[in-house]
């Protein structure tokens, strides 16, 4: 049978997508482009209002070609909304989704495992392995821990296969996601996230690993060092801000100040040479002040923050914050997020143009019509190089001569 797995949403949702994908191919089903399947799935998210109301869309959109089957977070929340006759919902852990989609579709594929029909690599150079879900922190503004639960690791030598798999594939990077990534501890033998970076950079055909989104207070000595000493980890990481005032933070339930997020950056930068720090804020939260918003930006400032991803403040039912007094209007968060959105702008361009002249290896993504290339360089920022022999998967040394939009030239070294 002919399938298609979407995905909405953070690099979780995108690492589950890739589990049923993986379960569904190992029944005997095949994946195709979503026009020429027959059956569906649709992961979905509930970060936000808009996340479920795009999830909605997403959903409603593939059941008018096939069988749809819909799961994720916005499942898990509020299964309910996904009420229609062509849609089936399936919450739950992902191991328990892709083995009740599985046995809904009867188990082996139909045809499934000619030659000519083999299940095709996802298209990226980069894979997601998924090192723990769920999340014990209970920040205010947060609906995750009641769609994903309790924070629980995977066992290492299970992401390591993962890893082997991915790799197989044809996925020379590998990343490693979770909900709250930094209190990954192995059920087995205990190793936290700076042993499983250790390990996991040591597999065999591994080009370059990447740390997702960690928390300030999970950037710990040992995990610098690991980055700092061990080739392919890649100098990147990316710390949630949300906000940089004292107060705000507090009501936010974050757990840190402003003083202790500038000083995760500054033992990262010491570590880690070249290191690029991006951050995720949100604005408009309830009590919010003109003085607070000014705060966060002087701390992005202060952190030599290279990009920002801006998220207006929008209530969750079921979550503490959705009760908090001293809402702030609409059009003032709107106004804040175009404010950081071109904070950012200008922050990557800084970065970007204090990238001039220096080297790199960049992992290429796409070969272009015109024959020139693009991917990413080591620490996040995109290239656009010349055309060449190397293609999709393959490394290239450049040197950065200039740049322009959200990418940098590059030419091979001098």
């Amino acid at each position: 049978m002919r399938f298609s797995v979407r995905f909405l949403g953070c690099k979780v949702s995108q690492a589950d997508a890739l589990v049923i994908r993986d379960a569904l191919t190992k029944a005997g089903h095949f994946e195709v482009s979503p026009d020429d399947a027959e059956v569906h799935v649709v992961n979905t998210c509930a970060l936000t209002r808009e996340a479920e109301k795009k999830s909605r869309k997403q959903a409603h959109r593939a059941a008018r070609n096939g069988r749809t089957f819909v799961t994720g977070c916005a499942v898990n929340l509020n299964r309910g909304q996904f009420a229609h006759d062509d849609l089936q919902t399936v919450p739950g852990s992902v191991d328990r989704v892709a083995e009740e989609i599985v046995e809904a579709l009867g188990g082996q594929g139909v045809g499934a495992c000619a030659d000519d029909q083999a299940p095709p690599v996802a298209g990226r150079t980069r894979a997601f392995l998924k090192v723990q879900n769920g999340c014990d922190a209970r920040c205010a503004f947060c609906i995750i821990p009641t769609t994903r639960g309790e924070a629980e690791s995977r066992p290492m030598e299970r992401v390591l296969d993962d890893g082997r798999r991915r790799l197989s594939e044809g996925h020379p990077e590998l990343v490693l996601t979770g909900i709250n990534i930094g209190t990954y501890r192995d059920p087995a033998g205990g190793g936290d996230l700076a042993a499983l970076v250790s390990a996991a950079a040591g597999l065999p055909g591994l080009v370059r690993l990447r740390i997702s989104s960690i928390e300030p207070g999970s950037v710990d000595d040992a995990l610098l060092e690991v980055m700092a000493a061990t080739p392919g980890v890649a100098p990147h990481l990316h710390i949630p801000l949300q906000s940089g005032d004292a107060r705000v933070l507090t009501a936010m339930r974050r757990g840190y100040t402003p003083g202790d997020y500038l000083d995760a950056c500054a033992r990262a930068r010491r570590a880690v040479p070249g290191l690029n720090i991006t951050t995720d804020v949100i604005v408009g939260f309830p009590g919010e002040t003109d003085g607070a918003f000014a705060n966060t930006v002087a701390v992005i400032e202060e952190a030599g923050i290279s990009r920002v991803h801006v998220f207006p403040y929008s209530p969750r039912p079921g979550t503490d914050a959705a009760t908090l007094p001293d809402e702030v209007d609409g059009a003032t968060r709107r106004e804040r997020a175009t404010t950081l959105r071109a904070l950012s702008e200008r922050r990557a361009f800084d970065h970007r143009d204090g990238r001039l002249g220096t080297e790199d290896v960049v992992l290429i993504e796409r070969r272009h019509d015109d024959g020139s290339r693009s991917g990413l360089g080591a620490d996040y920022v995109r290239f656009t190089l010349p055309p060449g022999r190397e293609g999709p998967g393959e490394t290239v040394a450049v040197r950065a001569t200039g740049h322009a939009g959200d990418h940098l030239f590059g030419e091979p070294p001098a």
